[in-house]
């Protein structure tokens, strides 16, 4: 139990992260979405869309943070020391889209492009900030006996700002595939429109990260090309390509408005896989294993406990709302 214990919480904690990203991307998409409105109406109708699910998708990003703080504390002491700054920049950017999209619904005529504005940039810096957290991580910590040893501008890097640049065209790609979902006419005309080049734009994308990724590291080259290992993986970015092929198809095909958010969401899921092939079993790059930095057994079982019941009844939430809430969204339609 005690070799297995580490491995469920990463699990955890990665699904955590993945739901959020998954779910509040296509929110974020929406706001770098936002200039391409024809009107304040048609802005009205793309932030409907997500009006009645959007605050509780971060509940995944709470767990992600909170599972990390009681299963791998040492993991947890080093990322916010060393990532400080793009972590407050996503925070405050986080709050400013959600302030921006209340009040945009309360404030007058002439108040409502200021807060639709508010909205686009806190989803932008957002988005950005993530993916620089996330080129971070993977680009891996300078440790000296655990510790983090960067300084406060550790985390930047062409590779960071490659990666904050790719996750703020990803979440566009989601918040268009939402649009083709939840609409109808115009807007979904634009959004169809939009798919297939930002398709593209994060396949272009991806391909440099993952080109750039086994030269991060030679631990990393390693697993996926020593001893046999790319024939064991090779599946992972081979499907990738194959649902990218299949999204860029779907995004023009009339009558199945579905299925280019389903694949966009399994386009993310194949990433984030690849991306933990890539760096298991390290929780800290490059060399902070997950076992290193785990929180005592007793202490683990103790938080497990509560997350037997907290997890259930988040996932029995989100699939709640997101069923109450399915089908298209009119464009006349008010705000929840």
């Amino acid at each position: 139990m005690e070799y297995w214990l580490p491995v469920a919480w990463f699990g955890v904690i990665g699904f955590g992260v993945l739901m959020y990203v998954l779910l509040d991307g296509f929110v974020l998409g929406l706001g770098i979405l936002a200039p391409f409105a024809e009107d304040e109406h048609q802005l009205d109708h793309m932030m409907n869309t997500a009006a009645p699910i959007w605050d509780g998708n971060e509940t995944w990003l709470v767990l992600g943070g909170v599972g990390l703080l009681a299963a791998f504390p040492k993991a947890y002491a080093t990322v916010l020391s060393a990532l400080y700054l793009p972590v407050l920049l996503m925070l405050i950017a986080l709050v400013f889209r959600g302030v921006a999209f209340e009040f945009r619904f309360k404030a007058q005529k002439r108040g409502k492009p200021w807060w639709g504005a508010a909205f686009a940039l806190g989803s932008m810096f957002a988005a950005f900030a993530q993916g620089v957290i996330l080129g971070a991580l993977v680009e891996g910590m300078p440790l000296q006996e655990g510790k983090y040893v960067g300084g406060a501008f550790g985390w930047f890097s062409p590779f960071s700002m490659l990666t904050g640049v790719s996750v703020v065209f990803g979440y566009a790609l989601l918040g268009s595939t939402w649009l083709i979902l939840k609409t109808e006419g115009r807007l979904q005309a634009i959004a169809r429109v939009l798919t297939r080049p930002l398709v593209l734009v994060v396949v272009a994308f991806m391909g440099l990260v993952s080109a750039w990724l086994p030269f991060l590291d030679s631990r990393i080259m390693a697993r996926w090309f020593e001893g046999g290992n790319f024939w064991w993986l090779s599946p992972v970015p081979l499907l990738a390509l194959v649902n990218a092929f299949a999204l860029w198809r779907a995004a023009m095909r009339e009558g199945r408005d579905g299925a280019p958010f389903i694949l966009a969401l399994t386009f993310f899921a194949l990433g984030f896989a690849g991306l933990v092939l890539g760096l298991w079993p390290n929780i800290v790059p490059p060399s902070m294993t997950i076992w290193e930095a785990s929180a005592a057994q007793s202490s683990q079982i103790f938080v497990g406990a509560g997350l037997l019941v907290l997890l259930p009844a988040i996932l029995g939430y989100t699939y709640w709302s997101y069923s109450v809430f399915r089908g298209k969204v009119s464009a006349d339609a008010g705000y929840h």
